[in-house]
């Protein structure tokens, strides 16, 4: 069994895909490609973090069954990672249904579970599961220490050996790394924390968010900006050397509002942190919005890149 800090080191650095691709419905549509996956190898990356949506997808049909064409849309995605080299994580994303209907969705969280299980038992040790990205809202960190222990079980079953990814309640919050609940006698888990903080920077412009209307806010790296990223990293640090567990950084970034400039001070910042502590990470994403590469363009947003995977550490 690879020890979960190992795992952790081959993590490294990461970055989220294909969560908002239309690859899933119908791979037709696709923006992202193989020779994407080859691109995020040649860059530096070390990991890809795949986000999952069955449930928005149509992947889920009758009576809990993951369709076909899901399944061969993940395999594609899955082969493509491995064969690039790079550690691959399936991120259950579906954090919104979760969060407004835990009860009413457990049935098909865990059916989803136990067949993703089953498809990827043999498949080897680096690739990952993570059991549900940012639980929140009615999913609280008291009920969600009871569907992440529910979910582990059926993953052991088939999957005694493979790493496994839980976070936090709360949107997977550093603040709320206290409230986790884990197995003691299973050491094969990576810990993720997602940080977006100060949201009026990272999020500003963003339509969805209460920052939609704030635009113009630049970080500067100032002293005060990187103490308050250490302080509340420091936080996560020693929760989990107290726990004995790795931490995976599993979200961060900078919406592509804010100046790209700013934007590349503050991941560059978070990324060097993060590292400092022993941590692995993830930056969101690699397209759609805080993007790192311009599918349209075919070309890196090179100060986002450059920002996170330094040239001289290439």
């Amino acid at each position: 069994m690879l020890d979960a800090y190992e795992q952790n080191r081959r993590l490294g650095r990461g970055v989220n895909v294909l969560g908002y691709d239309p690859v899933w419905k119908p791979r037709s549509k696709a923006r992202m490609h193989d020779k994407h996956f080859r691109l995020i190898r040649e860059a530096g990356f070390n990991s890809v973090r795949i986000s999952l949506h069955p449930f928005r997808d149509a992947g889920i049909g009758e009576k809990n069954k993951i369709t076909d064409a899901w399944f061969g849309t993940l395999d594609w995605a899955v082969g493509q990672s491995l064969s690039n080299g790079l550690t691959t994580i399936l991120d259950f994303h579906e954090y919104g249904v979760m969060g407004q209907d835990p009860i009413g969705n457990k049935g098909r969280f865990l059916a989803a579970w136990e067949q993703m299980a089953e498809r990827y038992r043999d498949y080897p040790d680096n690739v990952v599961f993570e059991i549900l990205n940012e639980p929140n809202g009615a999913l609280t960190p008291e009920l969600w220490n009871r569907f992440h222990s529910e979910a582990m079980a059926i993953i052991r079953e088939k999957n005694p050996s493979r790493t496994v990814i839980i976070g936090p309640g709360s949107w997977n919050s550093i603040n709320c790394l206290e409230k986790l609940e884990l197995p003691e006698n299973d050491r094969n888990i990576v810990v993720t924390i997602h940080y977006y903080s100060p949201m009026e920077f990272t999020h500003q412009g963003a339509s969805w968010s209460d920052q939609r209307d704030k635009v113009g806010i630049e970080w500067q790296g100032t002293t005060e900006e990187r103490q308050a990223i250490n302080k509340d990293f420091q936080k996560a640090h020693a929760w989990a050397e107290s726990h004995d567990r790795p931490l995976f950084l599993g979200e961060f970034g900078a919406y592509d509002k804010a100046d790209v400039d700013s934007r590349a001070r503050y991941v560059s910042c978070v990324a060097r942190q993060a590292e400092n502590m022993g941590w692995s990470w993830a930056y969101w994403q690699f397209d759609s919005d805080f993007i790192v590469y311009d599918i349209p363009h075919g070309r890196w947003v090179e100060p986002i890149r450059d920002a996170l995977i330094p040239p001289e550490n290439k």
